[in-house]
């Protein structure tokens, strides 16, 4: 029973890849144009006619410094802050971090 499985499926396998055929694509034929020899050469255009120069024109005059604007004012001083009170001494704080 055990050989009669294998030889069936290598049978079938056998018979499957028998019955599968390639397929053939034959490519399209294509038409190329060719073109003809070339054509005698034309004649030569005339000569174009001398440019003018351009007038030559006056510059125009730099104009007026502006005036420097006037100074501003100081501000007022401001008021000295309260002093604070002295310090105290022998009394220890100690910082304890909540688990």
């Amino acid at each position: 029973m055990k050989y009669s499985m294998l030889i069936a499926g290598t049978i079938a396998a056998l018979g499957m890849a028998a019955c599968e055929r390639p397929t053939v694509v034959t490519p399209a034929t294509t038409v190329v144009a060719v073109p003809g020899p070339a054509g005698a050469t034309g004649a030569t255009g005339a000569t174009g006619a001398p440019a003018e120069k351009g007038a030559t024109g006056a510059t125009g005059s730099t104009g007026a410094a502006g005036s420097t604007g006037a100074t501003g004012y100081t501000g007022a001083t401001g008021s000295t802050g309260a002093d604070g009170q002295r310090g105290k001494t022998g009394d220890t704080i100690v910082v304890v971090p909540a688990r």
